[in-house]
């Protein structure tokens, strides 16, 4: 269904990029939510954030090529509520959850 661009046979060759640790994870995207304003305990003691979906979050931060920049901007010292990065995979997550927690 969807195309895939062509590749390389370099490309073929390379090893997929290895995951970061689980708990630098869960700790980076615990920081963005706190710097988008994304409170993950409201969404969670509401039903609008599983465990699964807390966990696959975490994951996706695990694979993210961003991860340097994502941890340059969350040490810039901001006191004002800032928009999630357009690089960050979680960007629409935290959008959905904090657009759910208004509506209520």
């Amino acid at each position: 269904m969807f195309d895939t661009p062509p590749t390389t046979k370099a490309q073929d060759t390379r090893r997929p990029r290895p995951l970061g640790a689980r708990t630098d994870h869960y700790w980076l995207v615990q920081r963005m939510a706190r710097a988008n304003g994304t409170d993950l305990a409201t969404a969670s003691n509401d039903g609008h954030l599983t465990q699964e979906q807390w966990a696959a979050m975490i994951e996706r931060c695990r694979g993210c090529a961003w991860v340097q920049g994502c941890q340059r901007w969350l040490a810039q010292p901001e006191q004002a509520l800032r928009d999630t990065p357009a690089n960050c995979g979680n960007r629409a997550h935290f959008a959905d959850l904090r657009t759910r927690l208004q509506a209520e």
